[in-house]
């Protein structure tokens, strides 16, 4: 069973003067529009906001790649800690605080997902899929590793079915065949632990056929072999 996504407080939605005038303007339109004449008012008004709410997400992004940037070596090096929390006494953000401030930007969604596995290492299975299921790229390859990061979690809680269901996911949106080789075989692993050993051998055969140069292939037969003992 998915979780909910956590509903957005008071305290994570940003306000700034380019947001405000851009609400401000939408507003005058909407209390003045009997008076504007002209579809070139109407079209200004709205460029007007466009332009100005483009801005904002920019300046956002801008922002939320500067604050990964210094966080990210932390987070590289395995100090999850400090990479969660960052260093507030050295005007360092954690990616916690990237994701609450920035996570509808590009930048702040990769933290997102950097963030889901970090809480996913911490053994914070239900935080780490909830950042999991609400990252989203137009990255296939990124999509992949949201799918498996959900996948990872459901195989720590034992729910073999459902981690099968989404390593199968990532196979099909990744883009690399040695990630969607590697992919399917945690999936027919997952089968295997409900009892689909057919299943399970017919994805390894899968494996053997189409990736027969992946790291996945050279086990596949120990695989196939273990699942063909009664």
């Amino acid at each position: 069973m998915l979780l909910k996504k956590k509903k957005i407080s008071k305290k994570e939605i940003k306000h700034d003067a380019l947001v405000d005038t851009y609400f401000s303007t939408r507003a005058w339109y909407s209390e003045n529009k009997k008076q504007v004449s002209t579809y070139g008012t109407i079209a200004l008004v709205i460029v007007l906001g466009l332009w100005f709410y483009s801005n904002n997400v920019k300046s956002n992004n801008n922002e939320a790649t500067t604050d990964l940037g210094k966080i990210y070596s932390f987070y590289d090096n395995g100090q999850f800690e400090i990479a969660k929390n960052g260093i507030p006494g050295q005007n360092i953000s954690g990616l916690e605080s990237i994701v609450e401030n920035y996570g509808s930007t590009k930048s702040g969604n990769m933290a997102k997902l950097y963030l889901a596995n970090i809480e996913l290492q911490l053994n914070n299975i239900d935080k780490a899929m909830v950042l999991f299921e609400d990252f989203s790229s137009d990255d296939d390859l990124m999509n992949a590793s949201a799918f498996a990061g959900v996948a990872a979690c459901y195989e720590v809680k034992k729910e073999f079915a459902n981690s099968a269901k989404y390593f199968e996911k990532a196979a099909n949106s990744s883009t690399v065949d040695q990630s969607r080789a590697e992919y399917l075989s945690l999936a027919a692993q997952s089968f295997s632990q409900v009892g689909e050993k057919e299943k399970a051998k017919e994805i390894f055969k899968q494996i053997k056929s189409e990736y027969s140069s992946s790291n996945a292939a050279r086990d596949a037969d120990r695989f196939i072999s273990e699942l063909s003992i009664d």
